[in-house]
């Protein structure tokens, strides 16, 4: 990606760039100030640093909130490859800033234990100490919305719980909407696409074609078999979130962990059969982690309170049956009271409205706001963006690219696939199946063809300047000036999907001629 999209030379340079954006733009993307190679693989390695950091829970606040800056910065310095996959890390980053992460699992949580060196009862000095430094710890912990650990309803075991917080709530949420947007745009799709009667095909006979389990699973379920699939998948998609939020809330973790089962292997089922899935699949997968009810705290404390004497256990039952209405009462209030402040709290807390605003900012951009130009376009259209209806519809065809170009010693060559041979007919092995030559970011590239004047030529003398380095024209020490590369023309190839695995005839569509040099 980066030695694409981001240097001086590439498709996207900086004298392009900059004239085009204000000094907001420019203070968010910090990509925006540097524009050589060197530069950028810099501000790679800090990323990956912090990333590390923000994996092994290490200062992870500071680590989660440098990551998500870091990405959202990377995606703004060329708004052209922002896919839904990005989308994806946008979300879980910035909800991973106000997640207890490092209370568990982490070098954080484990450098905040304090080891039992001793067995004897601390002094009156070190007693006063603790307390000092527990209410220091609590004074700085204030500003922080605390979590609320729910215990599981009856017949659950005790060592089920659920971490309540402002971000968890909202990130269920968060894929609650996914999912009923990914499944309501298949539900609502006007071909009827992921039907039963979807007329010629459906959508999982057209999608899961290309790779070899896909052919696989063909071969076992047939036809008919990925009929009555199909529209089971829209309904996975329309009901798994919700019932998930419903049993997470009641605390049913049996059902939650089966939810969570369901879609697991359905994101798995594509990540096999649908070409250039794998990522994405798993990234949908670990957000559906936010549901994943939590037993270690509880199981820590049934056993503490299971080892302690049966005296204290009788002068616990003692002191309680010696409780008057009126303390019962009180107490009653005070718990009360307690856990009003608390909530009052979290819902005045800074993250509390940080997350707020991110809300109200994607329903505005939905609905009423206007990205149409500008800068609007670049940064809210990107980091607002908040759609995931994809996979709408069956696929009516499927495209290839080649770029046959001529060579100084006359030799034709597939500039895109990076041959010497132009191949036309649909790549792959065995049975027909379609592929990229570039794959992953490399996808945008023929889509950006209708771009005007200077960003257009140099797209496309990009590949021209590529070849020439790859085949060491200018080689200082041994050049090769025979493999310089004259000329190209860009075609889009075209199959119609048929029955049975079946694909029509070859169309061609030409989408750019270019003359290298110029």
């Amino acid at each position: 990606r980066q030695r694409t999209y981001h240097a001086f030379h590439r498709t996207m340079p900086l004298h392009l760039l900059l004239p085009r954006i204000d000094t907001l733009y420019r203070w968010f993307c910090i990509h925006c100030h540097f524009g050589t190679l060197f530069q950028q693989q810099v501000l790679l390695a800090i990323q990956v640093i912090f990333a590390v950091m923000f994996t092994l829970g290490y200062r992870t606040k500071l680590a989660s909130v440098v990551s998500w800056y870091m990405y959202s910065s990377a995606i703004l310095r060329n708004t052209w490859l922002y896919f839904i996959l990005d989308r994806y890390f946008f979300y879980l980053l910035f909800y991973g800033m106000f997640l207890p992460l490092s209370q568990c699992w982490s070098v954080d949580a484990s450098m905040s234990k304090s080891p039992q060196l001793s067995n004897s009862p601390p002094s009156s000095a070190s007693m006063a100490s603790s307390k000092d430094q527990g209410q220091m710890a609590g004074e700085s912990k204030s500003n922080d919305p605390q979590p609320t650990v729910s215990k599981a309803g009856n017949g659950e075991p005790s060592g089920v719980s659920v971490i309540v917080s402002p971000a968890t709530v909202t990130l269920k949420l968060l894929v609650l909407w996914i999912y009923l947007d990914a499944g309501g745009g298949k539900y609502m799709d006007p071909l009827k696409g992921w039907t039963f009667y979807a007329d010629p095909l459906p959508a999982l006979d057209t999608y899961c074609r290309h790779t070899f389990m896909a052919r696989c699973l063909y071969a076992i379920l047939g036809p008919m078999g990925l009929r009555l699939l199909t529209p089971t998948v829209v309904w996975v998609e329309l009901l798994s979130a919700p019932l998930a939020f419903v049993f997470s809330y009641v605390g049913n973790a049996k059902m939650t962990y089966a939810m969570i089962g369901i879609i697991s292997s359905l994101h798995f089922g594509i990540s096999l059969t649908i070409r250039n899935a794998v990522l994405l699949s798993f990234v949908a997968i670990v957000s559906w982690a936010i549901f994943l009810p939590v037993g270690w705290k509880e199981s820590t404390t049934s056993s503490s309170s299971s080892a302690r004497p049966q005296s204290d256990d009788a002068a616990d039952d003692h002191s309680r049956s010696q409780m008057t209405p009126s303390t019962t009462t009180a107490t009653a209030s005070t718990t009360t009271t307690t856990t009003t402040n608390q909530l009052a709290r979290s819902l005045i807390n800074p993250s509390t409205l940080i997350i707020v605003a991110m809300i109200s900012a994607n329903v505005w951009f939905e609905t009423v706001g206007d990205c149409t130009s500008g800068l609007k376009r670049n940064i809210f259209a990107t980091l607002l963006q908040n759609r995931w209806n994809v996979f709408i519809g069956a696929e009516e065809y499927v495209t290839w690219e080649i770029a046959p170009g001529r060579l100084a010693d006359g030799s034709i060559v597939d500039v895109w696939g990076r041959r010497d041979e132009v191949e036309w007919t649909m790549p792959g092995t065995g049975a027909p199946c379609t592929s990229t030559a570039r794959p992953g970011r490399w996808r945008s590239f023929p889509y950006l063809a209708e771009l005007d004047e200077e960003d257009n030529h140099i797209l496309w003398e990009y590949l021209c300047m590529q070849w020439d380095a790859e085949n060491l024209v200018d080689d200082p020490k041994n050049p090769h000036p025979e493999r310089r590369l004259l000329r190209y023309n860009f075609f889009m190839l075209q199959a119609d999907v048929l029955p049975n695995m079946g694909f029509s005839s070859t169309k061609k569509r030409l989408l750019h001629s270019h003359e290298g040099g110029q």
